[in-house]
């Protein structure tokens, strides 16, 4: 995908600083869920929950400080725990964190008021009202219980940084105190409960896909209350993430599970591995670094294998185009620690993104396959001819340049705090920048360099033989020494191409630039893509590990989620962003096939000339046998009609090579299906936004936004399907 809330790289003014940003801050994300106090099995075994919990926490923090960094000292953040603060296991877990200096996040079900109230379980209206109100500091407001549990949350919230569903407050504060006021009306209990499990499962649904892995204290009674822990651990486990499991009867045998088909019998005594530490360590050491690359010339950029070369989890825009950049300074390339062995950009690994060279705008030289894709599917003569020189935004540029209208948009909604935007900025959109830059020079490099070979190797052979009509026999010499240079030029671009990984380095770089593009909006609506649903390349995943870490560095804003903040962040980003991005795939299916149903036409036309050619020529020679005219007429132009008979079907076949290298159909196709899933996006969002404020709700919202994020996704992963295999070669 291309377009989005800030404009792609072309026609962008670059500054004079071409830095790559740093990588990402590494972290553990954890999330905590878990039975509160009034559970029979955590009243009973309490103290022994605490400890184990405790212990599950300290071999968390042991297995983190034990894992080298990737890139050198300093640079594993704290540990970040999301919990809803509720009474029980959450506030065990909050105070273990901060206890341990790690990072509190508490996406909480209501608002901080209304979150409170519920939570510090009043049994009158009265004892609400004055948590609501905020003055159960008050002695003679509320009762000593109901003050003492608002206080603990209170003061919990006060250390953590809080992203609270407020969007529904007013109906669920209504319901709640009108079940208070009325205990024996079970409808409104039961309205009330349904009201507020729905707001808890999506609160839980955030705190699973902001974690790397899940601490649940757990009875293993029933997972069917919505919002109940039972429920939230199945749907970590079906999303991909991990869970230690603590089992509230028994404490000390806590275990691993892995999938939603562990809970099948999850409770068996002989579940319980002697390994379980082993395996707590090897999910945080997956959590916090990339995956090997699974093949030696992902690695080291040596030749591979045809079916080594498929790489399913990238996009790249066919109108991408840079030229590659720059190298780190040392000295900032020093602040993230020593290297054994520096990266050359052609490795495969996170830092070979920063040792990129970012030029300041593209190489006309490696125009080919955009001139191509605008000779063939622009309607104009002027557009076909029209510059393609494209100059790339550096990432200093980018917040004042291509990113300033969807910076002003985020600090214009209701409650955004000026150093949330900040660090979209620096975490996101600069790393945006330079891997967009990066991949479109890439781009052009390895599609260039392949149109290079498909037009140089017919003029190779066309050269080779145009001594016939033009020299003879005797000057043939210097056309065999054009061909041999010809075919030299393709060996060196095809040696070069795949000894510096050019169509993977794309690949790669492409994948982030992607997983960034919409990132902004995603995190602006507290919306991120849980750890086990992104996708798997089958040679490298640091691109993947790239983003995912960059995205949690960000992480949730620190804000009351309004219906006003709703309004504007689904309507002022995420509906332009899909507006956008369906007028784009719109346009490029129509150009795409245009591009393939002109080249199909051309070479048609070449081919039907070569007929024409040879029959030409028998014709002639035939007229001579018959002696219809001098035998010497096909005697004189053997020679030429030979050289046209080489030279038509010779040019016929590079341009349907390059019609199959460039797959223009299946992408317009691929582009069509994109554009449809989001016109239907399109109408849903333009649906929500007709209603009215007071119904307005996060959980839709969010869904919107997953929506959009897996269209993203399966657009990458099509893309890449087609793309994947066609590495840099020879054209025979």
């Amino acid at each position: 995908m291309k377009p989005s809330a800030f404009a792609s790289t072309a026609s962008i003014a670059a500054t004079t600083s071409t830095a790559a940003p740093p990588p990402p801050r590494v972290r553990l994300c954890l999330g905590v869920t878990g039975h509160r106090e009034d559970n029979p099995a955590f009243a009973a075994h309490r103290a022994e929950i605490e400890a184990h919990l405790a212990r599950v926490l300290d071999s968390i923090a042991a297995a983190v400080a034990g894992e080298p960094p990737p890139r050198g000292a300093g640079a594993i953040a704290p540990i970040r725990l999301h919990c809803l603060l509720a009474d029980g296991t959450d506030q065990l877990a909050a105070a273990g964190a901060l206890a341990r200096g790690w990072h509190l996040v508490a996406p909480l079900p209501f608002g901080l008021a209304l979150n409170a109230a519920i939570n510090s379980h009043p049994a009158t209206a009265h004892d609400a009202r004055a948590v609501l109100s905020g003055a159960e500091s008050d002695s003679h407001a509320c009762s000593a219980a109901v003050r003492e549990r608002a206080a603990r949350i209170r003061a919990l919230a006060a250390q953590a940084r809080l992203f609270q569903l407020a969007d529904r407050d007013d109906l669920i504060a209504d319901l709640f105190l009108e079940k208070l006021q009325h205990p024996e009306n079970t409808r409104k209990a039961s309205a009330f409960a349904a009201e507020s499990s729905a707001r808890v499962a999506l609160a839980s649904r955030i705190v699973v896909e902001q974690s790397d892995l899940i601490v649940a204290v757990w009875d293993g009674v029933s997972r069917a209350f919505i919002g109940g822990t039972g429920h939230t651990i199945q749907a970590a486990l079906e999303t991909g993430a991990p869970v230690v499991w603590i089992d509230a009867n028994a404490p000390a045998r806590w275990r691993i599970l892995l999938g939603p088909e562990a809970l099948a019998d999850a409770a068996a005594p002989s579940n319980v591995t002697t390994d379980r530490e082993a395996q707590l360590q090897a999910l945080v050491r997956a959590a916090l670094h990339p995956a090997p690359a699974r093949n030696p010339a992902a690695r080291h950029g040596r030749r591979r294998h045809a079916s080594d070369r498929a790489d399913p989890s990238h996009h790249a825009d066919p109108s991408h185009h840079a030229d590659a950049g720059h190298h780190a300074d040392a000295s900032r390339r020093s602040a993230h620690g020593p290297r054994s062995r520096p990266a050359h950009p052609s490795q495969s690994s996170p830092e070979s993104l920063e040792r990129e060279r970012l030029p300041r705008r593209s190489n006309p030289l490696w125009h080919l396959y955009r001139r191509v894709e605008a000779l063939f599917g622009e309607d104009t003569f002027r557009r076909r001819l029209r510059s393609l020189r494209e100059i790339y935004e550096t990432p200093d540029g980018i917040p004042s340049g291509s990113a300033a209208p969807l910076l002003a948009e985020a600090r214009a909604l209701p409650g955004q705090q000026e150093d949330y935007v900040a660090s979209l900025e620096s975490a996101i959109l600069r790393r945006f920048a330079w891997a967009d830059g990066v991949s479109a020079h890439l781009s052009d490099t390895y599609r260039g360099s392949m149109i290079a070979n498909f037009l140089l190797a017919p003029l190779a052979i066309v050269g080779g033989i145009a001594y016939l009509p033009l020299a003879g026999a005797q000057g043939k010499w210097p056309f065999a020494l054009f061909e041999l240079t010809l075919l030299c030029a393709i060996l060196a671009i095809t040696l070069t191409g795949q000894r510096r990984r050019w169509h993977s380095r794309w690949f790669e770089t492409r994948r982030v630039a992607e997983y960034l593009r919409h990132a902004p909006i995603l995190l602006l609506l507290g919306v991120a893509r849980a750890s086990g649903r992104w996708p798997q390349g089958t040679e490298t995943s640091w691109p993947e590990w790239y983003a995912r870490h960059g995205l949690r560095d960000v992480g949730l804003p620190h804000l009351a989620v309004t219906q006003g903040y709703l309004r504007r962040a689904v309507g002022d980003l995420l509906h332009r962003h899909v507006v956008r991005q369906r007028d784009y795939h719109i346009a490029k299916a129509k150009r795409l096939a245009a591009v393939h149903a002109r080249l199909d036409r051309l070479s048609e036309i070449l081919f039907s000339l070569a007929i024409v050619a040879v029959a030409t020529y028998l014709v002639l020679k035939g007229g001579g046998a018959l002696r219809l005219w001098p035998r010497e007429v096909a005697g004189r132009l053997s020679d030429l009609f030979t050289f046209l008979a080489v030279l038509l079907p010779t040019f016929g076949g590079a341009v349907a090579a390059i019609r199959y290298f460039g797959d223009f159909e299946r992408f317009a196709a691929i582009s069509r299906v994109t554009s449809e899933k989001l016109e239907t996006l399109h109408a849903r969002i333009t649906q929500w936004l007709a209603a009215p404020d007071s119904t307005l709700d996060y959980g839709r919202a969010a869904d919107l936004a997953h929506a959009t994020d897996d269209v993203v996704v399966s657009e990458i992963e099509s893309w890449q399907a087609v793309f994947g295999g066609k590495d840099v070669t020879v054209p025979v």
